[in-house]
């Protein structure tokens, strides 16, 4: 008998999942973020290595938020759709990690700045298959009262798998690898390394989720739905348009958050290692070995934001069913905004240890706490499709941050990276006070009707 069995059922009928049926259920989870944790640490890096102009960076990040606008809501509604001896989120699983890891195998092998361009478009598109089919997947498996655990836990292997690979690269020079050592291209081999083993993450811990945690299978009535259901490309889009029009109002209310911090990760990311190469080694120079310590250390302070971030995670459970996910967030956002905006400030590495701590607590509360809030307020049939749409709100101000950043990166900024940083701290403070304006729904949203 299945151990879920045995649990108590709530009145949903979805058997009740002890911790480490949780557990088993995310693992997948932390190959995909250790894929992300790569790109976030070592893209823009590459692309210096290549020859990258710091003001033209953000148009080089393109390929995550428009394949992310594009693929996510049209996978996650065909996934609401499949039926397959699969299930209907798996066969999305493990065509997305396949994709993956082929992606990140190549990566650390390009010769020209748009070779290593294209190449991100194409890991994008594959984490973005696996992603939202993901996120549905532990909607479907568990019953309102888990959504708490179910998705802190999922942030926690985010955190887990980024804390990885940002520490990658400092564990291969600590076990014997030279960090000075390049390969025609620039391009450190530590960074190559850690490339093929994020690929191999990928597959595996997409495989031991598919082995430990099957899809609970569709009723009948459930069955007859999907099969009433017009099928094909037009009728997907479709459904995607009727469900924006349809949008809970809660989900609405998130899309301002989301504009505010991901407008904020994205300027952090994309700039945090140039900041450090200027307030900490004095250096904008890819060819300086200043520049590639910048890289090690970036990488020795995301591990530990994500690190935090993992602790936080669980941390947050307790916190976030006393008072909500509301307070929950926006305090956290609060704190990472303060301490982001100090990063420029510190010119000792050390000390930027300290800020990391709120950082990681926010990181840990965006994976988790906004899809608590989403949950309650979507109806079960158009899961897959509204965590696709959800994930509009994370691409949308990472594709308009990319096309207004480089026009006043010169004039309002300096040209100066540390800004960029101080900018994405008021972003995240933002954020916090956005978070004011979400009512979330007393009652489970009503079935669809079909």
């Amino acid at each position: 008998m299945n151990a879920a069995t045995t649990n108590s059922q709530p009145v949903t009928g979805k058997p009740r999942l002890s911790f480490w049926q949780i557990i088993n259920m995310n693992f997948g989870f932390f190959g995909i973020q250790f894929s992300f944790g790569l790109q976030q640490s070592s893209m823009s890096p590459i692309y210096a290595y290549l020859g990258a102009d710091e003001a033209s960076l953000p148009y080089l990040w393109l390929a995550g938020p428009v394949t992310g606008l594009l693929v996510q809501p049209l996978i996650g509604a065909m996934s609401d759709r499949t039926i397959s001896r699969w299930g209907r989120r798996t066969p999305y699983f493990l065509i997305g990690a396949v994709l993956c890891s082929l992606g990140l195998l190549i990566m650390p092998f390009s010769s020209t700045l748009w070779m290593a361009a294209g190449l991100l478009w194409i890991l994008d598109a594959a984490n973005n298959v696996t992603m939202e089919p993901y996120r549905a997947f532990v909607s479907d498996k568990l019953d309102a009262s888990q959504h708490s655990v179910g998705f802190l836990t999922q942030s926690a292997f985010t955190g887990l798998g980024q804390t990885l690979a940002y520490l990658t690269p400092s564990i291969l020079v600590v076990a014997g690898m030279n960090s000075n050592s390049v390969n025609s291209h620039h391009i450190p081999y530590i960074v190559i390394a850690a490339f093929i083993i994020g690929a191999v993450f990928s597959i595996a811990s997409i495989l031991w989720t598919l082995k430990t945690t099957p899809e609970i299978p569709l009723t009948t009535e459930q069955l007859a739905q999907i099969k009433q259901q017009a099928t094909g490309w037009r009728a997907t889009l479709a459904e995607i348009g009727l469900a924006i029009k349809e949008m809970p109002p809660t989900m609405r209310q998130l899309a301002l958050v989301k504009l505010f911090q991901w407008y904020a990760m994205f300027c952090y990311w994309q700039y945090i290692m140039l900041s450090l190469g200027r307030s900490i080694f004095g250096t904008s120079d890819p060819s300086s070995a200043g520049f590639r310590e910048a890289g090690l250390l970036n990488g020795q302070i995301g591990a530990f934001y994500n690190f935090i971030a993992f602790i936080a995670a669980f941390a947050l459970v307790p916190f976030t069913r006393r008072f909500g996910p509301k307070i929950s967030h926006a305090t956290c956002l609060t704190l990472a905004g303060l301490c982001m905006m100090s990063i420029p400030a510190i010119h000792t590495p050390a000390l930027l240890f300290i800020p990391m701590l709120g950082v990681g607590l926010a990181w840990a509360s965006i994976m988790g706490n906004p899809y608590i809030m989403l949950a309650g307020s979507i109806p079960a049939e158009r899961t897959g499709v509204y965590m696709g749409i959800f994930n509009m709100f994370i691409v949308i101000p990472m594709i308009i941050q990319i096309f207004t950043l480089p026009l006043y990166y010169q004039a309002w900024l300096g040209g100066n990276p540390e800004n960029v940083i101080r900018l994405a701290g008021g972003l995240l403070i933002c954020a916090a006070m956005a978070v004011g304006i979400v009512k979330l729904p007393k009652k489970p949203p009503p079935a669809i009707k079909t």
